[in-house]
């Protein structure tokens, strides 16, 4: 929090209640606007799987979700939605995003 006692805007914020193991999410560009967090932790749950996951924030962030085009594991690129997620793992979407 800050002096204001407002949340910051990189506060994290928790999904879902739970202690355990966490998944670590990051949204970035537009998705993190359309989803008001640029972080947040999931619960991990046995057998949870990449397109779990989106499936669950797509419920909870539906618009930001439909920005997501790109996808990463732990720093890999990501393609496969039946990829199993691990407790600690950290996920990133991307929007499509051009350059020069």
């Amino acid at each position: 929090m800050c002096a204001t006692g407002r949340k910051t805007r990189r506060q994290e914020r928790r999904v879902e209640a739970g202690r355990g193991a966490m998944i670590k999410v990051l949204f970035f560009g537009p998705i993190a606007a359309a989803s008001g967090a640029r972080e947040l932790s999931i619960a991990h749950s046995p057998g949870m799987t990449l397109g779990h996951l989106k499936n669950m924030l797509a419920a909870a962030h539906p618009e930001a979700m439909r920005l997501a085009v790109m996808l990463a594991v732990n720093g890999e690129h990501a393609r496969d939605l039946a990829m199993p997620l691990s407790d600690n793992s950290e996920v990133a979407f991307m929007a499509k995003f051009s350059g020069g």
